[in-house]
């Protein structure tokens, strides 16, 4: 058993040896040659002790030390107690890697471990059934010779890792996997892949079937809107019931119209493949021809509506959803601010980005609604959006838009003062001339 050593009762025992070798040179007439011989014996009972040591340590396969006096029973009973807990550690790590283990075995998701060369150092079972890899044979390969698709290898190599990928399957092209990066440990990744496809193929299916539905609903709806303006021109003979009927479904059927225009706008925003990049938008021409689309709406508001635009700021981009989402944002404006408001539209570089923003001093919005404003259907007043004609996906267009040209919509808003609804497009997407 382990206890502390006393050095008062070592020091205490080797005054009393030499004292007595002393003596005994002094009774034997010759002290050096006393003192040389008993040096030589306690040398050699050292060095005896740690051939024993080295042997123990080494050779044995025994765990308890062997038996010996003084101060080497201690060294013997130190290292005894070293070992013991090291191996209490390296039991407890080993349950813990082992629990560790088991538990990304369980997990429903492929796993793998990469260090900061790119070689795979770990990964679970579902990546090794999912993904096609092979353990212990790819331990050490990179992974971008493994999982070769462009995308991937882009996003690896990128060190963003904000934002998940989507891409084929390595083993399954039918299959979609979502990757998705993290840093991991000391200089190590941990790579998380999940099966999407069925995620992927609903949100296709909807998508599909909103633009197929809305497509289709046109045709009908322009037909019953034409026949309605026939009968609304020979209105001379027909009573104040049969004009009011038709004035509203008149009126309901331009609405049903708005709406799935708006439908068809937001799934070929979703749909988009453009790339925003590859085309400059003049936001001088865009923002004259919204101006006026904006008078003509505004005329029995007849709010004070002000532009101040940098006509020199131009971007890269999709012009079509660019004008879907500031027009969006001005006529959302014009619409619920009541008559006689003012209403001020900006567009000017600040801090590094291209700034947009419609600011009103309409009724304003409470802030519980502020994080809905941009889900489809979703309306403050639903009555009084009936009656301004609102279809409730403007502000969800304006989302997808900013989404695609990578920013988002900002909504500040104070009940009875007013709201301002922004954005900041990247300094990548401004063109070249202007930065």
């Amino acid at each position: 058993m382990y206890y502390p050593r006393s050095w008062s009762k070592s020091i205490i025992r080797l005054s009393v040896y030499v004292g007595l070798i002393v003596l005994l040179g002094l009774y034997v007439g010759n002290v050096t040659l006393v003192l040389l011989i008993a040096s030589l014996t306690l040398l050699t009972f050292n060095y005896l002790h740690l051939y024993r040591l080295t042997k123990w340590l080494w050779e044995s396969r025994k765990m308890s030390p062997p038996s010996a006096p003084g101060v080497w029973e201690h060294v013997y009973e130190g290292i005894y107690h070293l070992q013991r807990r090291n191996r209490n550690k390296r039991r407890n790590l080993g349950e813990l890697v082992k629990r560790f283990r088991e538990g990304s075995e369980a997990l429903p998701d492929a796993v793998v471990v990469v260090d900061d060369e790119a070689r795979i150092v770990w990964c679970n079972r579902h990546a090794r059934i999912e993904m096609g890899f092979k353990w212990p044979d790819d331990n050490g390969r990179r992974i971008d010779n493994l999982i070769r698709h462009p995308d991937f290898i882009n996003y690896f190599h990128s060190g963003d890792y904000q934002y998940p990928i989507e891409i084929p399957a390595p083993t399954n092209p039918n299959k979609t996997f979502e990757y998705r990066i993290m840093a991991y440990g000391e200089d190590q990744l941990l790579l998380i892949v999940r099966d999407v496809s069925r995620v992927s193929q609903l949100e296709e299916m909807r998508k599909d079937f909103v633009a197929n539905v809305s497509h289709e609903l046109r045709t009908p709806l322009t037909v019953i809107n034409g026949y309605l303006e026939v009968l609304s021109d020979n209105d001379s003979d027909q009573g104040p019931f049969i004009n009011k009927a038709m004035s509203e479904m008149g009126t309901q059927t331009q609405r049903m119209q708005a709406l799935i225009e708006d439908l068809l706008i937001l799934s070929r925003i979703e749909s988009s493949s453009e790339r925003i990049y590859e085309k400059t938008i003049d936001m001088k021409a865009m923002f004259d021809l919204i101006e006026m689309e904006a008078a003509a709406l505004n005329k029995e508001k007849k709010h004070k509506i002000t532009f101040k635009i940098d006509n020199k700021l131009r971007i890269f981009g999709v012009e079509t959803e660019m004008r879907s989402a500031c027009s969006n944002l001005i006529f959302n404006a014009i619409h619920y601010t009541p008559e006689g408001g003012e209403i001020k539209v900006h567009w000017k570089a600040k801090g590094g980005g291209a700034y947009f923003a419609v600011i009103d001093n309409g009724d304003g919005i409470e802030s519980k609604h502020l994080r809905r404003l941009t889900e489809r259907f979703y309306r403050v007043d639903k009555a009084r959006s009936r009656k301004t004609g609102g279809s409730g996906l403007g502000l969800s267009i304006v989302k997808h838009v900013l989404n695609h040209h990578n920013s988002f919509l900002n909504i500040e808003s104070k009940v009875g003062k007013g709201s301002e609804f922004s954005f900041i497009l990247p300094e990548e997407l401004i063109y070249e001339s202007q930065r």
